[in-house]
């Protein structure tokens, strides 16, 4: 993209965020929406955009595209992993979470339910559900009739909503929740760890076969996810410390051993306790950790 840093007035450019977004989005890889975004910029550059009546939409309907191309890619890919496979978890800003929506749509829990979806039916959710677009804007991107997109819209967002109930959380239950967790990690607490999970509180881990330690199974129950995580601790060569941070929109966990990255935990929460766990630990996933993501709406 260092060609185009400097278009300051350039539509790709203005609408940068916007687009990363939805490509992560689509695909719940930082690293495959980089390489639409890529693709797009191409294509991009080939068209006169004075004659472009709404740049952004147009944009939009290009990374969708893109993005639909690369899901049947990836989705091959995805079959032949080793283990369960989450998405590629970004650092974002505290004020991330200001925007509810936006926040709520790009949590690890969120993402996940997601990949339950078929092509079309997650772009037609993604674009409509968390951008808004109008109908005809999404009909255009997919392909698709204005008609048949409603259908896929309704259908999609009954998938979705029966996988990941809408609980919101305020900022400051979410964050009271994850201090008592790390709390607990820091310092071995079995029975303080098991009084922040949920009964049946499952625990998703990917470790891409890269990851020594990492269950290739969910693990189900407080207890034996509690017993599991202290005494994987427990094993540790070196000074393994939990430390608070933003992942996704929401308070997470950042897994260090001697200082360095280990892996990444986002939380889902309900009434207090933790319902999800997701820990990311493969290496190849944790490059986005250490600069904060550029997204928005």
């Amino acid at each position: 993209m260092g060609s185009i840093a400097h278009a300051g007035d350039d539509p790709f450019v203005v609408h940068r965020r916007l687009l990363f977004t939805v490509a992560y989005e689509l695909l719940g890889s930082a690293a495959d929406a980089e390489d639409v975004l890529q693709e797009s910029w191409i294509r991009w550059s080939a068209v006169d955009a004075s004659e472009i009546r709404e740049p952004r939409a147009y944009l939009v309907r290009i990374v969708t595209r893109q993005a639909l191309n690369h899901l049947r890619t990836v989705t091959r890919r995805r079959e032949e992993y080793v283990g369960e496979w989450l998405p590629e978890p970004l650092l974002t800003s505290p004020d991330v979470a200001d925007d509810v929506e936006l926040a709520e749509n790009l949590s690890i829990a969120m993402l996940t339910v997601l990949e339950t979806l078929g092509p079309a039916e997650r772009a037609v959710f993604v674009l409509r559900e968390v951008f808004d677009m109008p109908y005809d804007e999404i009909a255009d991107a997919v392909d698709k009739s204005p008609a048949a997109v409603r259908q896929i819209a309704h259908r999609a967002k009954s998938h979705v909503t029966a996988r990941h109930p809408r609980v919101r959380v305020v900022r400051s239950e979410f964050e009271e929740v994850v201090g008592r967790l790390v709390a607990a990690l820091n310092t071995g607490d079995l029975q303080g760890l098991m009084d922040v999970l949920a009964p049946d509180v499952v625990s998703v881990a990917d470790g891409g076969g890269k990851a020594r330690g990492a269950a290739q199974r969910p693990i189900v129950g407080a207890d034996r996810v509690a017993r599991y995580v202290i005494g994987g601790m427990a094993k540790a060569k070196g000074a393994l410390a939990a430390v608070m941070t933003w992942v996704n929109g929401e308070p997470g966990i950042r897994m260090e051993l001697d200082g360095q990255l280990l892996g990444v935990v986002s939380l889902a929460i309900e009434d207090g306790k933790v319902t999800r766990i997701f820990s990311i630990a493969n290496p190849d996933k944790l490059g986005r950790l250490e600069v904060e993501a550029a997204v928005s709406r």
